[in-house]
């Protein structure tokens, strides 16, 4: 029977089916499933509006002879984020068989952005995004009498049963999880409270601190951005103050419309946690520096490289829901910002001063500037400070659940991973039951995209627990 679809926060009146779509890639190796699943947004509210969620399906076609076997996802693959979905590249990469997730919002699941969401209401933007955190993936908590239902988990939770609920032997009902990153946040609170669900868990960069709001994670990964940004300027001392003094005294403006502030430069340092991000940083400052040499003015090339390779316009849930993935009862306020502000060499109001002195980039931070200097973050501007003032957020892991896990957990854990501190990892880590590492400090954040092979087969080897 057909099946409703919904815009976001209302109906539209076009009929869905929920339906599979294959076709195969990579020589013919690889058959590819193209899932749709018609989801509730408010799992509270299960007749209501619902969200359309996508989730590709990759199985080897040498193992694909059979409906059975098209129907097994043996792995669900857990994107990073928040706010990003699944590309069909890195799936391929990572073989099958495998169920790639486009968690709602992202991709093909719903998608938000500025430009669908026009006509609502600040109000009604605040209660929708409510339901976009690692939370909305798991089962209810009660907060001053108000019922808060995870949606996310339950999303996975609603497709594994779909997909596997049919099989007689429970066992063969469960599922393997490998999350990256952020997807490893999501790992954990599925694991507090779906386990249930789960055969094994796989993490890569994805050991998150169970804390409660986020200054102090940003407090503790500002030595790993400094010792990013001395590597930087050992590799290429050629210094930003030039461009940031442009930038200072011109009003830049992107293809887009969105404002290339001092600030906005100084985002690119980003980049410096994944393999061969300083390199890239350093690419844009040369072609920045060229161009005031030889034009005084930056063109139209570099100021098109820099709105590409800075996704907030694309994926506005990363700025406005990034600090908020770590709260529990408590607001997040901008915490980036505070936390930046006892760190004067961040700053360009107080580093222009000494044009001898570096300034240094900043991380993986977001600031309430943004929401004025990207051009799509703008209409989104009261909504994000309402959720960054927002404290009551339900609980995110069941740490006494955690502790006596009997999941097996295996997690590869970067020494030197500037987005996720080792040392708050390993607190992590040592608070969760039946759980094995992978650590390693050749690797960093993006090491699942950069050598996929050697830190699965770590991670598999890990995983059978063998002991010599």
């Amino acid at each position: 029977m057909a099946a409703e679809t919904y815009t976001l926060l209302g109906r539209s009146n076009a009929a869905f089916r929920s339906r599979a779509e294959t076709h195969t890639i990579d020589g013919g190796s690889v058959k590819v499933i193209e899932r749709f699943f018609e989801l509730p947004l408010d799992y509270a509210n299960p007749d209501g509006p619902k969200l359309r969620i996508f989730a590709r399906n990759l199985v080897p076609t040498k193992k694909s002879q059979n409906d059975e076997q098209t129907q097994l996802p043996f792995i669900l693959y857990l994107q990073g984020g928040p706010g990003f979905e699944c590309d069909l590249e890195t799936s391929v990469q990572m073989g099958g068989p495998t169920l790639w997730l486009d968690s709602r919002g992202t991709g093909l699941s719903t998608p938000f952005s500025a430009e669908l969401v026009e006509g609502k209401t600040d109000t009604q933007l605040f209660d929708y995004l409510k339901h976009f955190r690692a939370d909305n993936i798991g089962r209810w908590f009660s907060n001053r009498g108000r019922a808060f239902i995870y949606d996310v988990v339950r999303d996975c939770e609603a497709i594994r049963t779909q997909l596997l609920g049919h099989k007689e032997d429970p066992e063969d009902r469960k599922w393997t999880i490998l999350g990256q990153s952020f997807g490893g946040f999501v790992a954990l609170t599925y694991l507090s409270f779906y386990p249930e669900g789960l055969k094994e868990v796989f993490l890569t960069a994805g050991l998150t601190p169970l804390v409660d709001a986020p200054a102090s994670v940003f407090a503790t990964l500002m030595e790993r951005v400094i010792e990013r940004n001395k590597i930087y300027y050992e590799k290429y001392p050629r210094d930003v103050h030039r461009i940031l003094n442009y930038l200072d005294s011109h009003d830049v403006r992107l293809p887009n419309g969105g404002r290339l502030s001092t600030g906005r430069w100084l985002q690119l340092g980003i980049d410096f946690g994944m393999h061969g991000g300083i390199d890239r940083v350093h690419q844009l400052v040369l072609r920045a520096a060229n161009d005031l040499e030889l034009f005084s003015k930056l063109s139209y090339r570099l100021l098109h490289k820099i709105e590409t390779k800075q996704e907030c316009d694309s994926n506005p849930f990363y700025a406005i829901l990034h600090e908020v993935i770590y709260c529990q009862g408590r607001a997040a306020n901008w915490a980036c910002g505070q936390v930046l502000s006892q760190y004067p060499q961040f700053l360009w109001d107080k580093a222009k001063a000494q044009p001898d002195v570096p300034v240094y980039f900043t991380g993986e931070m977001v600031f309430p500037e943004m929401l004025e200097e990207y051009a799509n973050l703008r209409s989104l501007k009261t909504v994000a400070n309402m959720l960054a003032e927002y404290s009551e957020w339900p609980a995110l892991y069941d740490k006494t659940q955690l502790a006596k896990n009997t999941v097996k957990v295996t997690s590869a854990t970067y020494f030197d991973d500037m987005y996720v501190d080792f040392n708050r990892a390993q607190e992590t880590a040592r608070a969760i039951g039946n759980l094995e590492q992978y650590i390693s400090n050749q690797h960093m954040h993006s090491a699942i995209r950069k050598d996929p092979a050697t830190v699965i087969g770590a991670l598999f080897k890990i995983a059978r627990r063998e002991r010599d």
